[in-house]
């Protein structure tokens, strides 16, 4: 399953993901109209300052959601995607906050839908988009959409990169000491 992550060195703090999530959620999916819509639409993102860093929070779709766990009336399901949802599943939310109280990452919000009716409101990945809205918005690519093994292989790539550079120029140093003193005879 694709998942948003963060390369937090990139983030601006800018919150242009925040608003292009509310658009996307909204009614009309205009920034001009969305804003006179009723209920107000909300973002499923939120940017928080945590020790000087910007960090885009959004929902992890935990393997084992305890918010799936805690909510009372079973509105809470996995997709067969791997997506954590409450819309349009077998039961309808009840706005009971349990899921909210128990999400470790703080990201299950309350807002009112179409109806008025008090809700959970989560990162649903816009599935409706090929890419979720906020990853497309996001002006320096601080955000971005792909597989988990994918994400590590590009994260955990320039560090490998680095530490084997690293380790040649050392090899290469060893070797030319050792030479010099002659404990080696270079070729």
């Amino acid at each position: 399953m694709k998942e948003i992550f963060v390369l937090l060195e990139r983030c601006l703090g800018c919150r242009s993901c925040e608003l292009a999530c509310a658009v996307e959620h909204s009614r009309t999916k205009n920034l001009f109209t969305a804003i006179y819509e009723k209920p107000v639409p909300r973002k499923r993102l939120y940017v928080e300052m945590a020790e000087g860093d910007k960090l885009p929070l959004t929902c992890r779709h935990c393997e084992d959601a305890p918010c799936i766990a805690a909510c009372i009336p079973g509105a809470m399901y996995r997709t067969p995607e791997g997506v954590v949802t409450n819309v349009g599943g077998p039961q309808e939310c009840i706005g009971c906050a349990w899921c909210n109280m128990v999400c470790p990452f703080g990201v299950v919000g309350l807002g009112q839908d179409v109806d008025g009716r008090v809700i959970a409101i989560k990162c649903d990945l816009c599935p409706d988009r090929e890419v979720p809205a906020c990853v497309a918005a996001c002006p320096t690519k601080a955000l971005v959409y792909m597989e988990a093994d994918e994400f590590a292989k590009q994260k955990l790539r320039p560090r490998a990169t680095a530490a084997i550079s690293e380790a040649l120029i050392r090899r290469k140093d060893i070797g030319a000491d050792l030479a010099r003193k002659g404990g080696y005879q270079s070729r």
